[in-house]
């Protein structure tokens, strides 16, 4: 590795990631997605009530009783069925809130597919003839007028009531000024020292810091900084936008026509909210009870390393996560304390001077990343993502990001403890650049095209994977 490449490793990594002045937590970038969650859960909870209470209202209206009755008892099924349609079909998300005529059109498709479903379940069970067809079209109809009137208040508080609480909208200013919109918070780059440069990780640390939360990010900057400023929002993984005023005679129509801010959008983010969730959900589903059952095995782990020599049973390096952001990544020790290098700056190889009797075991079987469970329950990783690496990481004798920029954008989604490029075989040292551009070419496809079924396919994957020819 250049001498440097070294210090200039060190430097980074020894300047304090507070340089930039971070958001407080609680206060605003957190703030919008509480009342946001609120908003939805509350919307759902009028939605299962205006739902049984039409079909209890047509049930009565027909049986002349309040009751549990066959209709009852069946139609109340439907109320699960219809949040869950609902979550998939946008009926709770920031459109809906904002417009009462989107909202009740995306709500009367969410009902109709889940009368579908139900008239289904009732022909499959054979249960037909025991179902009132007057309390069925009758609990349809005054479902859909409840759920339909609970939508203009919802609407009201949002906009008038709520209000910019909703939704966090951040104008970043460096070296353009433009009028700040009621909306919008300031960061004003030059006054604190926020620079975009592509080659400083801990800048990208403290920028994606800033905008946590944010759920709009527009910059105004020079045209010799777009490009920049591009990387920097796609790596934050945010809905971000750059100024272009020179398009302001030609700029579209959007949902906001007296904003007065005309730009291109750069980045959307690779994962919608209910899309964040349900990843969210696997995570916890399957982290929490996997760590309970290996309980045994992390104390007999942790004894065998303390036997086996000294220093503490885990090592802790900062690595960058979503959004570019550093967290401490939690592996079982497998160095000696006085060889281990913090950085990362030297990758583990076959026949490593540093490694341990019992080191070796635990990376040969990957059983020294078991602690990073934890940091899937801390919600800085995830079981399936782009693997985190040190900053001080080399391919050949280049950093990562000096060798292609876009290694800055695999940060857009959470880091995993395994991913596609590992269960592809891409694991090991990276003694050529060629090993880091098959890992990152990997990690884009990865970020571009998520979805559950491929979480799950890599992790099956992974359980055949676990004892690899590069795992040393």
């Amino acid at each position: 590795m250049p001498n440097g490449a070294i210090d200039m490793v060190g430097q980074r990594l020894s300047m304090p990631a507070e340089a930039v002045p971070r958001r407080p937590r609680g206060s605003g970038a957190l703030d919008t997605q509480v009342v946001r969650s609120l908003v939805y859960l509350s919307q759902a909870a009028l939605d299962l009530l205006a739902l049984g209470l039409g079909f209890t209202i047509a049930d009565y209206l027909r049986h002349g009783v309040v009751g549990v009755t066959v209709d009852a008892t069946l139609f109340a099924v439907g109320g699960p069925i219809f949040l869950l349609v609902s979550f998939y079909s946008g009926v709770y998300s920031y459109e809906t809130a904002m417009s009462a005529g989107r909202a009740v059109g995306r709500m009367a498709t969410a009902l109709a597919v889940t009368l579908a479903l139900n008239l289904l379940v009732v022909f499959a069970a054979k249960e037909s003839a025991d179902i009132s067809r007057a309390v069925f079209f009758m609990g349809a109809g005054i479902s859909f007028v409840l759920l339909a009137a609970t939508r203009l208040p919802i609407t009201w508080v949002v906009r008038d009531v709520v209000g910019k609480r909703f939704m966090r909208r951040v104008l970043v200013v460096d070296g353009r000024a433009v009028d700040l919109p009621a909306t919008f918070e300031l960061i004003d780059a030059e006054r604190i020292g926020l620079v975009p440069d592509v080659h400083n990780p801990i800048m990208l640390h403290n920028f994606s810091s800033l905008i946590a939360g944010a759920d709009r990010v527009i910059v105004s900057c020079p045209p010799e900084r777009r490009e920049r400023w591009s990387v920097y929002l796609k790596g934050a993984g945010c809905w971000g936008e750059l100024l272009v005023p020179e398009l302001h005679g030609v700029a579209p129509l959007h949902d906001e026509p007296d904003l007065g801010l005309v730009g291109i959008q750069v980045s959307a983010g690779p994962l919608s909210l209910r899309n964040r969730v349900i990843k969210r959900m696997l995570d916890l589903a399957l982290s929490v009870p996997v760590i309970v059952l290996l309980t045994p095995i992390f104390l007999v782990v942790a004894i065998a390393i303390k036997l086996d020599s000294r220093g503490p049973v885990l090592f802790r390096q900062r690595r960058m996560g979503r959004g570019n952001r550093l967290f401490d990544v939690y592996k079982f020790r497998s160095m000696r304390v006085e060889l281990a290098d913090s950085d990362g700056a030297r990758s583990a190889s076959r026949g490593d001077d540093r490694i341990t009797r019992v080191g070796r075991f635990i990376r040969a079987t990957s059983i020294d990343e078991l602690p990073q469970l934890f940091n899937v329950l801390e919600g800085d990783m995830s079981l399936v993502g782009p693997r985190p690496h040190a900053l001080g990481s080399l391919a050949g004798s280049q950093l990562f990001w000096q060798i292609d920029q876009r290694y800055w954008l695999r940060h857009a989604i959470k880091p995993g403890i395994t991913g596609l490029a590992q269960v592809r075989g891409y694991r090991g040292a990276t003694d050529h650049e060629d090993d880091l551009a098959n890992r990152l070419r990997c990690d884009l496809e990865y970020v571009a095209n998520w979805t559950l079924v491929r979480d799950l396919t890599i992790l099956i994957r992974t359980a055949l994977v676990l004892v690899h020819k590069n795992a040393y």
